[in-house]
Protein backbone atom coordinates (compact mmCIF):
# COMPACT_ATOMS: atom_id res chain seq x y z
CA UNK A 1 0.00 0.00 0.00
CA UNK A 2 2.91 2.33 0.75
CA UNK A 3 4.38 1.72 -2.73
CA UNK A 4 0.95 2.28 -4.28
CA UNK A 5 0.50 5.68 -2.62
CA UNK A 6 3.99 6.76 -3.79
CA UNK A 7 3.19 5.57 -7.31
CA UNK A 8 -0.05 7.59 -7.35
CA UNK A 9 1.82 10.66 -6.07
CA UNK A 10 4.40 10.42 -8.86
CA UNK A 11 1.67 9.81 -11.46
CA UNK A 12 -0.12 12.99 -10.38
CA UNK A 13 3.18 14.87 -10.32
CA UNK A 14 3.98 13.67 -13.83
CA UNK A 15 0.55 14.75 -15.11
CA UNK A 16 0.88 18.21 -13.55
CA UNK A 17 4.40 18.55 -14.98
CA UNK A 18 3.21 17.61 -18.47
CA UNK A 19 0.28 20.04 -18.21
CA UNK A 20 2.55 22.92 -17.21
CA UNK A 21 5.05 22.09 -19.93
CA UNK A 22 2.22 22.11 -22.44
CA UNK A 23 1.00 25.44 -21.10
CA UNK A 24 4.58 26.76 -21.23
CA UNK A 25 4.98 25.83 -24.89
CA UNK A 26 1.51 27.18 -25.77
CA UNK A 27 1.28 30.39 -23.77
CA UNK A 28 4.86 31.72 -24.03
CA UNK A 29 4.82 32.11 -27.84
CA UNK A 30 1.47 33.95 -27.62
CA UNK A 31 2.90 36.60 -25.29
CA UNK A 32 4.77 39.68 -26.62
CA UNK A 33 8.52 39.72 -26.27
CA UNK A 34 8.63 41.70 -23.02
CA UNK A 35 5.84 39.64 -21.37
CA UNK A 36 7.29 36.21 -22.03
CA UNK A 37 9.62 36.18 -18.97
CA UNK A 38 6.65 37.21 -16.82
CA UNK A 39 4.49 34.38 -18.21
CA UNK A 40 7.29 31.88 -17.71
CA UNK A 41 7.81 33.08 -14.12
CA UNK A 42 4.05 32.85 -13.34
CA UNK A 43 3.82 29.35 -14.80
CA UNK A 44 6.87 28.13 -12.94
CA UNK A 45 5.56 29.68 -9.67
CA UNK A 46 2.13 28.07 -10.19
CA UNK A 47 3.81 24.75 -10.91
CA UNK A 48 5.87 25.01 -7.74
CA UNK A 49 2.79 25.82 -5.65
CA UNK A 50 0.84 22.87 -7.06
CA UNK A 51 3.81 20.52 -6.49
CA UNK A 52 4.04 21.68 -2.87
CA UNK A 53 0.27 21.17 -2.45
CA UNK A 54 0.51 17.68 -3.95
CA UNK A 55 3.39 16.84 -1.61
CA UNK A 56 1.44 18.11 1.43
CA UNK A 57 -1.61 16.07 0.40
CA UNK A 58 0.62 13.01 0.04
CA UNK A 59 2.30 13.58 3.41
CA UNK A 60 -0.89 14.42 5.34
CA UNK A 61 -3.38 12.05 3.74
CA UNK A 62 -2.02 9.39 1.40
CA UNK A 63 0.98 8.41 3.51
CA UNK A 64 -0.89 8.22 6.91
CA UNK A 65 -3.76 6.34 5.34
CA UNK A 66 -1.34 3.85 3.78
CA UNK A 67 0.25 3.30 7.23
CA UNK A 68 -3.20 2.96 8.84
CA UNK A 69 -4.07 0.37 6.17
CA UNK A 70 -0.92 -1.60 7.07
CA UNK A 71 -1.95 -1.52 10.75
CA UNK A 72 -5.46 -2.76 9.86
CA UNK A 73 -3.94 -5.62 7.86
CA UNK A 74 -1.84 -6.58 10.92
CA UNK A 75 -4.98 -6.52 13.09
CA UNK A 76 -6.70 -8.81 10.60
CA UNK A 77 -3.76 -11.22 10.95
CA UNK A 78 -4.18 -11.19 14.75
CA UNK A 79 -1.26 -8.91 15.60
CA UNK A 80 -3.13 -6.73 18.10
CA UNK A 81 0.07 -4.96 19.23
CA UNK A 82 0.31 -3.01 15.93
CA UNK A 83 -0.23 0.76 16.27
CA UNK A 84 -0.59 3.73 13.89
CA UNK A 85 1.28 7.06 14.19
CA UNK A 86 -1.20 9.64 15.55
CA UNK A 87 0.69 12.95 15.06
CA UNK A 88 -0.50 13.72 11.54
CA UNK A 89 -3.07 15.98 9.91
CA UNK A 90 -6.26 16.49 11.93
CA UNK A 91 -8.47 14.15 9.87
CA UNK A 92 -5.88 11.38 9.61
CA UNK A 93 -4.99 11.86 13.26
CA UNK A 94 -8.59 11.07 14.31
CA UNK A 95 -8.56 8.01 12.10
CA UNK A 96 -5.21 6.88 13.58
CA UNK A 97 -6.55 7.40 17.10
CA UNK A 98 -9.69 5.38 16.32
CA UNK A 99 -7.64 2.53 14.81
CA UNK A 100 -5.26 2.51 17.80
CA UNK A 101 -8.23 2.46 20.19
CA UNK A 102 -9.70 -0.46 18.26
CA UNK A 103 -6.33 -2.29 18.39
CA UNK A 104 -6.05 -1.63 22.15
CA UNK A 105 -9.58 -2.98 22.79
CA UNK A 106 -8.93 -6.02 20.61
CA UNK A 107 -5.67 -6.66 22.47
CA UNK A 108 -7.46 -6.51 25.83
CA UNK A 109 -10.23 -8.80 24.60
CA UNK A 110 -7.67 -11.24 23.24
CA UNK A 111 -5.72 -11.16 26.53
CA UNK A 112 -8.92 -11.76 28.56
CA UNK A 113 -10.01 -14.50 26.20
CA UNK A 114 -6.65 -16.26 26.58
CA UNK A 115 -6.77 -15.84 30.36
CA UNK A 116 -10.32 -17.25 30.55
CA UNK A 117 -9.32 -20.06 28.21
CA UNK A 118 -6.33 -20.94 30.44
CA UNK A 119 -8.50 -20.79 33.56
CA UNK A 120 -11.17 -22.99 31.98
CA UNK A 121 -8.56 -25.43 30.71
CA UNK A 122 -6.94 -25.55 34.16
CA UNK A 123 -10.29 -26.22 35.85
CA UNK A 124 -11.26 -28.92 33.34
CA UNK A 125 -7.81 -30.51 33.42
CA UNK A 126 -7.78 -30.74 37.23
CA UNK A 127 -11.28 -32.14 37.66
CA UNK A 128 -11.52 -35.45 39.48
CA UNK A 129 -13.90 -36.71 36.78
CA UNK A 130 -12.97 -37.52 33.20
CA UNK A 131 -14.36 -35.18 30.50
CA UNK A 132 -14.87 -35.89 26.79
CA UNK A 133 -16.49 -33.37 24.43
CA UNK A 134 -18.04 -34.56 21.13
CA UNK A 135 -19.34 -32.48 18.23
CA UNK A 136 -22.53 -33.35 16.33
CA UNK A 137 -20.57 -35.61 13.99
CA UNK A 138 -19.22 -37.70 16.86
CA UNK A 139 -15.65 -36.36 16.72
CA UNK A 140 -13.76 -35.84 19.97
CA UNK A 141 -12.99 -32.14 20.47
CA UNK A 142 -11.69 -32.09 24.03
CA UNK A 143 -10.55 -34.46 26.79
CA UNK A 144 -9.00 -33.71 30.17
CA UNK A 145 -6.13 -35.32 32.07
CA UNK A 146 -8.39 -37.55 34.21
CA UNK A 147 -9.89 -39.02 31.02
CA UNK A 148 -6.47 -39.86 29.59
CA UNK A 149 -5.44 -41.41 32.92
CA UNK A 150 -8.59 -43.53 33.15
CA UNK A 151 -8.41 -44.91 29.62
CA UNK A 152 -4.61 -44.89 29.17
CA UNK A 153 -4.82 -42.56 26.15
CA UNK A 154 -2.96 -39.44 25.08
CA UNK A 155 -4.63 -36.29 23.79
CA UNK A 156 -3.04 -36.75 20.36
CA UNK A 157 -4.56 -40.25 20.13
CA UNK A 158 -8.02 -38.95 21.02
CA UNK A 159 -8.55 -35.44 19.62
CA UNK A 160 -10.40 -35.22 16.27
CA UNK A 161 -11.09 -38.96 16.34
CA UNK A 162 -14.52 -40.59 16.11
CA UNK A 163 -15.68 -41.60 19.57
CA UNK A 164 -16.16 -45.28 18.65
CA UNK A 165 -12.50 -45.44 17.60
CA UNK A 166 -11.49 -44.08 21.02
CA UNK A 167 -13.75 -46.05 23.39
CA UNK A 168 -14.99 -49.58 22.72
CA UNK A 169 -17.69 -49.93 25.39
CA UNK A 170 -21.14 -50.59 23.92
CA UNK A 171 -22.85 -48.64 26.70
CA UNK A 172 -21.04 -45.51 25.52
CA UNK A 173 -22.30 -46.08 21.97
CA UNK A 174 -25.85 -46.43 23.26
CA UNK A 175 -25.49 -43.30 25.38
CA UNK A 176 -24.32 -41.24 22.39
CA UNK A 177 -27.19 -42.48 20.25
CA UNK A 178 -29.79 -41.78 22.95
CA UNK A 179 -28.48 -38.26 23.62
CA UNK A 180 -28.57 -37.32 19.93
CA UNK A 181 -31.97 -38.97 19.53
CA UNK A 182 -33.78 -37.68 22.62
CA UNK A 183 -31.59 -34.62 23.42
CA UNK A 184 -31.71 -35.52 27.12
CA UNK A 185 -29.14 -36.32 29.81
CA UNK A 186 -28.36 -40.03 29.88
CA UNK A 187 -26.72 -41.92 32.77
CA UNK A 188 -25.04 -45.28 32.56
CA UNK A 189 -22.12 -47.20 34.07
CA UNK A 190 -19.17 -49.23 32.82
CA UNK A 191 -16.30 -51.21 34.34
CA UNK A 192 -12.63 -50.97 33.43
CA UNK A 193 -9.75 -53.34 34.10
CA UNK A 194 -6.63 -51.40 35.05
CA UNK A 195 -3.45 -52.70 36.71
CA UNK A 196 -5.28 -55.85 37.74
CA UNK A 197 -8.01 -53.83 39.48
CA UNK A 198 -11.64 -53.40 38.48
CA UNK A 199 -12.74 -49.76 38.26
CA UNK A 200 -16.41 -48.85 38.39
CA UNK A 201 -17.15 -45.79 36.23
CA UNK A 202 -20.43 -43.88 36.17
CA UNK A 203 -20.95 -42.07 32.85
CA UNK A 204 -23.18 -39.05 32.34
CA UNK A 205 -23.83 -37.87 28.77
CA UNK A 206 -25.15 -34.29 28.62
CA UNK A 207 -26.23 -32.52 25.38
CA UNK A 208 -25.32 -28.86 24.93
CA UNK A 209 -27.02 -26.29 22.71
CA UNK A 210 -26.21 -22.92 21.13
CA UNK A 211 -28.17 -19.68 21.64
CA UNK A 212 -30.68 -20.78 18.97
CA UNK A 213 -31.34 -23.96 20.98
CA UNK A 214 -29.68 -26.10 18.31
CA UNK A 215 -27.80 -29.20 19.44
CA UNK A 216 -24.07 -28.57 19.10
CA UNK A 217 -22.70 -31.76 20.66
CA UNK A 218 -22.50 -33.59 23.95
CA UNK A 219 -20.27 -33.77 27.01
CA UNK A 220 -19.34 -37.09 28.60
CA UNK A 221 -18.50 -37.02 32.32
CA UNK A 222 -16.81 -40.12 33.74
CA UNK A 223 -17.02 -40.46 37.56
CA UNK A 224 -14.75 -43.05 39.20
CA UNK A 225 -17.08 -44.56 41.83
CA UNK A 226 -14.80 -47.47 42.74
CA UNK A 227 -14.25 -46.12 46.25
CA UNK A 228 -17.99 -45.56 46.70
CA UNK A 229 -18.63 -49.13 45.57
CA UNK A 230 -16.04 -50.34 48.06
CA UNK A 231 -17.61 -48.29 50.87
CA UNK A 232 -21.04 -49.62 49.95
CA UNK A 233 -19.72 -53.17 50.01
CA UNK A 234 -18.02 -52.55 53.37
CA UNK A 235 -21.32 -51.21 54.71
CA UNK A 236 -23.20 -54.27 53.47
CA UNK A 237 -20.55 -56.60 54.88
CA UNK A 238 -20.64 -54.73 58.18
CA UNK A 239 -24.42 -55.06 58.47
CA UNK A 240 -24.23 -58.74 57.54
CA UNK A 241 -21.39 -59.40 59.99
CA UNK A 242 -23.06 -57.54 62.85
CA UNK A 243 -26.29 -59.42 62.20
CA UNK A 244 -24.42 -62.71 62.17
CA UNK A 245 -22.39 -61.92 65.29
CA UNK A 246 -25.48 -60.82 67.21
CA UNK A 247 -27.59 -63.72 65.98
CA UNK A 248 -25.38 -66.44 67.52
CA UNK A 249 -25.44 -65.30 71.19
CA UNK A 250 -29.06 -64.12 71.00
CA UNK A 251 -30.13 -67.48 69.57
CA UNK A 252 -28.26 -69.33 72.34
CA UNK A 253 -29.71 -67.13 75.10
CA UNK A 254 -33.22 -67.42 73.71
CA UNK A 255 -32.96 -71.20 73.16
CA UNK A 256 -31.69 -72.06 76.63
CA UNK A 257 -34.08 -69.60 78.29
CA UNK A 258 -37.04 -71.17 76.44
CA UNK A 259 -35.84 -74.65 77.45
CA UNK A 260 -35.72 -73.64 81.09
CA UNK A 261 -39.17 -72.00 80.88
CA UNK A 262 -40.91 -74.79 78.99
CA UNK A 263 -39.41 -77.81 80.73
CA UNK A 264 -39.45 -78.59 84.39
CA UNK A 265 -35.79 -79.22 84.95
CA UNK A 266 -35.24 -80.71 88.33
CA UNK A 267 -31.56 -81.32 87.83
CA UNK A 268 -29.81 -78.46 89.58
CA UNK A 269 -26.51 -79.12 87.77
CA UNK A 270 -28.28 -78.93 84.38
CA UNK A 271 -29.90 -75.63 85.34
CA UNK A 272 -26.49 -74.36 86.40
CA UNK A 273 -25.03 -75.42 83.04
CA UNK A 274 -27.79 -73.62 81.08
CA UNK A 275 -27.45 -70.48 83.18
CA UNK A 276 -23.67 -70.52 82.71
CA UNK A 277 -24.11 -70.71 78.94
CA UNK A 278 -26.66 -67.87 79.03
CA UNK A 279 -24.28 -65.78 81.14
CA UNK A 280 -21.32 -66.40 78.82
CA UNK A 281 -23.36 -65.58 75.72
CA UNK A 282 -24.77 -62.41 77.28
CA UNK A 283 -21.23 -61.42 78.33
CA UNK A 284 -20.04 -62.02 74.78
CA UNK A 285 -22.95 -59.94 73.50
CA UNK A 286 -22.06 -57.15 75.89
CA UNK A 287 -18.42 -57.24 74.75
CA UNK A 288 -19.47 -57.12 71.11
CA UNK A 289 -21.74 -54.12 71.68
CA UNK A 290 -19.01 -52.37 73.67
CA UNK A 291 -16.49 -52.88 70.84
CA UNK A 292 -19.01 -51.68 68.27
CA UNK A 293 -19.63 -48.52 70.25
CA UNK A 294 -15.90 -48.04 70.75
CA UNK A 295 -15.18 -48.44 67.03
CA UNK A 296 -18.02 -46.09 66.17
CA UNK A 297 -16.58 -43.48 68.54
CA UNK A 298 -13.09 -43.83 67.02
CA UNK A 299 -14.42 -43.43 63.47
CA UNK A 300 -16.32 -40.22 64.15
CA UNK A 301 -14.79 -37.09 62.61
CA UNK A 302 -14.95 -35.20 65.88
CA UNK A 303 -13.04 -37.92 67.78
CA UNK A 304 -9.92 -36.54 69.40
CA UNK A 305 -7.31 -38.08 71.69
CA UNK A 306 -6.20 -36.51 74.96
CA UNK A 307 -2.47 -35.98 74.63
CA UNK A 308 -0.22 -35.72 77.65
CA UNK A 309 3.24 -36.94 78.54
CA UNK A 310 3.10 -40.61 79.55
CA UNK A 311 5.65 -43.17 80.73
CA UNK A 312 5.40 -45.88 78.10
CA UNK A 313 7.68 -48.25 80.02
CA UNK A 314 5.34 -48.29 83.01
CA UNK A 315 2.27 -48.58 80.77
CA UNK A 316 3.65 -51.72 79.07
CA UNK A 317 4.65 -53.26 82.41
CA UNK A 318 1.11 -52.69 83.75
CA UNK A 319 -0.32 -54.31 80.60
CA UNK A 320 1.92 -57.36 81.08
CA UNK A 321 0.61 -57.72 84.63
CA UNK A 322 -2.99 -57.65 83.35
CA UNK A 323 -2.49 -60.43 80.78
CA UNK A 324 -0.16 -62.58 82.91
CA UNK A 325 -2.93 -64.83 84.27
CA UNK A 326 -4.17 -65.70 80.78
CA UNK A 327 -0.61 -66.39 79.62
CA UNK A 328 0.03 -68.72 82.59
CA UNK A 329 -3.07 -70.78 81.75
CA UNK A 330 -1.48 -71.67 78.40
CA UNK A 331 2.05 -71.87 79.75
CA UNK A 332 3.15 -68.96 77.59
CA UNK A 333 6.32 -67.14 78.57
CA UNK A 334 6.14 -63.34 78.35
CA UNK A 335 9.45 -61.62 77.58
CA UNK A 336 9.80 -57.88 78.16
CA UNK A 337 12.44 -55.85 76.30
CA UNK A 338 11.54 -52.25 77.06
CA UNK A 339 13.92 -49.33 77.31
CA UNK A 340 13.67 -47.66 80.71
CA UNK A 341 12.19 -44.18 81.09
CA UNK A 342 10.59 -44.32 77.66
CA UNK A 343 8.09 -41.46 77.36
CA UNK A 344 6.02 -39.76 74.66
CA UNK A 345 2.99 -37.55 74.10
CA UNK A 346 -0.12 -39.71 73.85
CA UNK A 347 -3.45 -40.84 75.24
CA UNK A 348 -2.59 -43.25 78.04
CA UNK A 349 -5.92 -45.10 78.15
CA UNK A 350 -6.03 -45.55 74.37
CA UNK A 351 -2.42 -46.73 74.11
CA UNK A 352 -2.99 -49.24 76.92
CA UNK A 353 -5.98 -50.49 74.91
CA UNK A 354 -3.65 -50.99 71.91
CA UNK A 355 -1.01 -52.90 73.92
CA UNK A 356 -3.60 -55.11 75.63
CA UNK A 357 -5.33 -55.97 72.34
CA UNK A 358 -2.04 -57.01 70.73
CA UNK A 359 -0.96 -59.01 73.79
CA UNK A 360 -4.28 -60.85 74.08
CA UNK A 361 -4.15 -61.65 70.35
CA UNK A 362 -0.56 -62.92 70.66
CA UNK A 363 -1.52 -65.16 73.60
CA UNK A 364 -4.76 -66.43 72.04
CA UNK A 365 -3.13 -67.32 68.71
CA UNK A 366 0.00 -68.88 70.25
CA UNK A 367 0.37 -72.57 70.94
CA UNK A 368 0.64 -73.80 74.51
CA UNK A 369 4.05 -73.19 76.09
CA UNK A 370 4.92 -70.61 73.41
CA UNK A 371 6.74 -67.31 73.77
CA UNK A 372 5.44 -63.75 73.38
CA UNK A 373 8.02 -60.95 73.21
CA UNK A 374 7.17 -57.28 73.60
CA UNK A 375 9.83 -54.72 72.69
CA UNK A 376 9.78 -50.93 73.03
CA UNK A 377 12.67 -48.69 72.05
CA UNK A 378 13.40 -45.24 70.61
CA UNK A 379 14.06 -44.97 66.86
CA UNK A 380 15.01 -41.45 65.71
CA UNK A 381 11.89 -39.32 66.27
CA UNK A 382 9.72 -42.40 66.80
CA UNK A 383 9.12 -45.01 69.44
CA UNK A 384 9.03 -48.53 68.05
CA UNK A 385 6.84 -51.15 69.72
CA UNK A 386 7.06 -54.80 68.65
CA UNK A 387 4.75 -57.63 69.77
CA UNK A 388 6.10 -60.99 68.55
CA UNK A 389 4.73 -64.51 68.95
CA UNK A 390 5.55 -67.96 67.60
CA UNK A 391 1.93 -68.94 67.07
CA UNK A 392 -0.17 -70.04 64.10
CA UNK A 393 0.79 -67.08 61.92
CA UNK A 394 -1.19 -65.46 59.12
CA UNK A 395 -1.37 -66.34 55.44
CA UNK A 396 0.34 -63.67 53.30
CA UNK A 397 -2.69 -63.20 51.04
CA UNK A 398 -4.91 -62.15 53.97
CA UNK A 399 -2.44 -59.96 55.92
CA UNK A 400 -3.91 -56.80 54.35
CA UNK A 401 -7.38 -57.78 55.60
CA UNK A 402 -6.70 -58.40 59.28
CA UNK A 403 -7.52 -54.79 60.21
CA UNK A 404 -10.98 -55.07 58.64
CA UNK A 405 -13.92 -55.15 61.00
CA UNK A 406 -14.99 -58.71 61.92
CA UNK A 407 -12.19 -60.33 59.92
CA UNK A 408 -10.73 -63.34 61.74
CA UNK A 409 -7.70 -65.41 60.81
CA UNK A 410 -9.03 -68.40 62.78
CA UNK A 411 -12.76 -67.93 63.33
CA UNK A 412 -13.23 -70.91 65.66
CA UNK A 413 -10.34 -69.95 67.95
CA UNK A 414 -11.39 -66.31 67.98
CA UNK A 415 -14.90 -67.16 69.12
CA UNK A 416 -13.66 -69.67 71.68
CA UNK A 417 -11.54 -66.96 73.29
CA UNK A 418 -14.36 -64.43 73.23
CA UNK A 419 -12.97 -62.35 70.39
CA UNK A 420 -15.33 -60.01 68.53
CA UNK A 421 -13.25 -59.50 65.38
CA UNK A 422 -13.05 -55.76 66.07
CA UNK A 423 -9.87 -55.57 68.17
CA UNK A 424 -7.37 -54.91 65.38
CA UNK A 425 -9.70 -52.41 63.70
CA UNK A 426 -9.79 -50.49 67.00
CA UNK A 427 -5.99 -50.75 67.35
CA UNK A 428 -5.44 -49.34 63.85
CA UNK A 429 -7.73 -46.36 64.49
CA UNK A 430 -6.02 -45.51 67.78
CA UNK A 431 -2.52 -45.73 66.28
CA UNK A 432 -3.50 -43.53 63.32
CA UNK A 433 -5.14 -41.04 65.71
CA UNK A 434 -1.66 -40.70 67.28
CA UNK A 435 -0.22 -40.05 63.76
CA UNK A 436 1.48 -43.41 64.00
CA UNK A 437 1.89 -46.46 61.77
CA UNK A 438 1.11 -50.13 62.35
CA UNK A 439 2.60 -52.93 60.24
CA UNK A 440 2.45 -56.73 60.31
CA UNK A 441 4.96 -59.40 59.35
CA UNK A 442 3.83 -62.99 59.55
CA UNK A 443 4.57 -66.48 58.33
CA UNK A 444 2.06 -69.31 58.48
CA UNK A 445 2.74 -71.70 61.40
CA UNK A 446 5.80 -69.65 62.40
CA UNK A 447 4.33 -66.64 64.18
CA UNK A 448 3.55 -62.95 63.71
CA UNK A 449 5.16 -59.60 64.53
CA UNK A 450 3.09 -56.46 64.96
CA UNK A 451 5.20 -53.30 64.63
CA UNK A 452 3.96 -49.89 65.79
CA UNK A 453 5.72 -46.57 65.24
CA UNK A 454 4.55 -43.65 67.39
CA UNK A 455 5.93 -40.10 67.10
CA UNK A 456 7.69 -38.94 70.27
CA UNK A 457 6.52 -35.34 69.79
CA UNK A 458 3.28 -34.17 68.25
Amino acid sequence: MKKTSKFIFFVYLSIVTLVFLAMLFILVPLASGGDQPIVVTILIGAYAVIVVLLYQIYQNYFKPISKITIVLQELIKGNYSARAHEKTHYGAENLSYAVNKLAFNLQNLNRQDKMHSRQLHTVIDNMESGIMLLDTNGYVQLVNRKFTDLFDKTESEVNNQLYYNVLKQKKIYHSVQEVFLYEETIKNSITLKKNGQTLYIEIVAVPFFNESNELRGLVFVFHDITELKHIEQVRKDFVANVSHELKTPITSIKGFAETMLDDEIGDRSLQQKFLTIIYKESDRLQTLIHDLLELSKLERDEFDIELRKIDLSTLIEDSITMVNDQAEKKGIHLMLRVTKDLSLMGDEARLKQVILNLLYNAINYSRDHGVVIITARPSNQWIEILVEDNGIGIQKEVIDRIFERFYRVDKARSRDTGGTGLGLAIVKHIVEAHKGVIEVESELNAGSTFRILLPIHK
